[in-house]
């Protein structure tokens, strides 16, 4: 039987949930574990050993799955206005907790580029940060100006009202990705 699925996730959260209690876990991966799948190894049955062999449909469903109870990436909110990121920053120092802004533009292919790590850092530090994205070419420029913003990529890290660090990225995204994740640690 094959299960055909718009988005992986949803098949890994199904299956995820259906053998919870059945899961085996190996360095964060967890392997799934059916009662009545075969598995690899050796079983003691009448009294010999007996080598168990998995079949490849039943191998696929055993495969080693990511930790499902953390999301592999976070979808980054906009900031549309002065107004939207005032409301953001207000949040964010009631929690006492920095946030990261991403000035980008839809033309720019670097930003482009970068969006999809900076997810998943997003999802790595998701609990102690929050990320946010801002399209210079859909705000008005007295928001851009408010950032100081001269070049795209821009990451910025804003804690208690304020912008304390930034990363200007024209570089690789994993050089990048590098540099906001150590800028994160300072402050986290």
């Amino acid at each position: 039987m094959s299960i055909l699925a718009a988005n992986s996730q949803i098949l890994s959260r199904e299956i995820y949930q259906r053998y919870q209690q059945q899961q085996l876990w190996n360095n964060g991966s967890c392997l799934f574990s059916p009662k009545n799948s075969r598995y690899f190894g050796s079983d003691w049955k009448d009294r010999k050993w007996k080598n168990k062999i998995v079949r490849s449909r039943e191998w696929r469903v055993q495969a080693l799955w990511p930790d499902l109870s953390r999301p592999s990436a976070i979808e980054m909110e906009p900031i549309n206005d002065s107004d939207h990121l005032d409301q953001i920053l207000a949040r964010a120092r009631q929690l006492s907790q920095p946030i990261i802004i991403d000035w980008m533009a839809a033309w720019c292919r670097k930003c482009i580029y970068l969006k999809p790590k900076l997810e998943k850092l997003a999802a790595e530090f998701d609990t102690k940060i929050k990320f946010y994205y801002v399209d210079v070419n859909k705000v008005p420029q007295a928001l851009v100006k408010r950032g100081n913003i001269s070049k795209m990529p821009t990451i910025q890290l804003w804690k208690d009202g304020e912008m304390k660090e930034e990363v200007i990225g024209g570089r690789k995204a994993w050089l990048v990705t590098e540099e906001v994740r150590q800028m994160i640690k300072k402050f986290v």
